[in-house]
């Protein structure tokens, strides 16, 4: 754990680092716990050291990495997210905006396996997950270039999901809730989620270097939705930093072999603010640097439950600890606000269709309309 882990959040200087392999023994796993409801609570972000995911499929996934964004221009283009009405696909740079400046990064999207629901007369949102693009979770000019990318990315997957639910129980017991509390976020019929009842999101991005007197902006600052984010830093580049409630911007660098995992809106939502999401951003690398690559993957919660009807109750002795970590200064990000007021799945597809609208138009026609009734903008903007 970082040196200042005792400190408060609005001074806390590093991200701490939780080391999974405690959970093994009962007195480690007692020092975990403790670590890990100090972090939820005081910085919403650590690094997960010696996590259950084979680090042969870990470097694996990274090595493919850069070689996707290698691929000829007009391969990516035919898997370009305007095909899918589940958001996957490949997004040009600069197609983003956030905070009103360009975010320099080159992405794909991905999901966990997943068949669709939806039909005629269903909400919209439910529209929002289904499978990838012509085979899951990689088109068919992705397989045939790429040979042994999509079995790599399969299991990779499959391990962090399980890995997300495992660490979501702990969450629900370091904050002393029981793992029934959280049944209506992943409905499965039993006390632990199961693949392929929920889907989950993720990413492969590039940041390219910036050139001189540009931005260094690779993603502005901004939450993540949904329970919790699972990140690889897939290049040794810097540029990830989180903010602290005093407003300052702290580096998280790369550790090879951890993930960063951080808290998403929905679960600091469910969790009267005891759990906080906490504000971070990308720079871009400097002039004449490689890119910098990164692998997030984000854990989503059901579709149809409106989380500000399902806030988790705590013992007064908890949600105390919240008045430990300081006055809440001015932090940057604002997205995700709707949280609480609709059901999860309406409140992705909104920011969905804000950050790209040219799927929106094909897709989602009523709703282009309302957000963008004086037509396709040049790029998209979550907020």
């Amino acid at each position: 754990m970082s040196q200042d882990a005792s400190s408060s959040a609005g001074s806390f200087s590093s991200v701490p680092i939780l080391d999974w392999s405690l959970l093994a023994t009962p007195s480690g796993a007692a020092a975990f716990k403790a670590q890990l409801r100090h972090t939820l609570i005081n910085v919403g972000f650590l690094y997960l050291s010696n996590p259950p995911v084979a680090r042969a499929d870990m470097d694996a996934l990274i090595a493919y990495t850069p070689r996707v964004f290698d691929l000829p221009q007009d391969e990516k283009e035919a898997i370009r997210m305007a095909n899918s009405p589940h958001f996957f696909g490949y997004s040009r740079l600069g197609a983003e905006l956030t905070k009103g400046k360009t975010d320099m990064r080159e992405q794909f999207d991905f999901g966990t396996p997943y068949e669709s629901h939806w039909k005629p007369g269903d909400p919209e949102y439910l529209k929002l997950w289904g499978p990838s693009q012509a085979s899951h979770p990689l088109s068919i000019s992705l397989q045939d270039l790429l040979p042994g990318f999509k079995d790599v990315y399969l299991r990779y997957l499959a391990q962090v999901e399980q890995l997300s639910y495992d660490f979501i129980a702990l969450v629900a017991e370091v904050l002393e809730v029981s793992n029934e509390a959280l049944l209506p976020f992943f409905p499965a019929g039993t006390s632990k989620p199961r693949a392929g009842v929920l889907q989950h999101r993720s990413k492969i991005v590039k940041y390219p270097a910036r050139k001189e007197g540009d931005s260094d902006q690779g993603v502005g600052p901004h939450y993540d939705g949904g329970f919790l984010t699972f990140l690889v830093q897939a290049s040794n580049h810097p540029g990830l930093q989180v903010q602290n409630l005093a407003g300052e911007w702290i580096d998280a660098p790369p550790i090879p072999g951890t993930f960063v995992v951080n808290i998403g809106k929905a679960l600091e939502t469910v969790t009267q603010g005891l759990a906080r999401a906490t504000s971070h951003r990308v720079l871009s690398p400097p002039p004449g640097s490689t890119p910098r690559y990164s692998i997030p993957f984000f854990q989503n919660v059901a579709q149809d439950i409106c989380i500000g009807d399902f806030v988790l109750d705590f013992k007064p002795e908890i949600i105390k600890l919240k008045e430990t970590r300081g006055t809440v200064g001015v932090v940057d990000s604002v997205n995700y606000a709707e949280y609480g007021q609709y059901p999860t799945g309406y409140v992705n597809l909104i920011g969905r269709v804000k950050s790209h609208p040219d799927v929106a138009e094909r897709h989602y026609p009523d709703m282009f309309k309302q957000f963008f009734p004086d037509g396709l903008p040049a790029q998209g903007s979550a907020y």
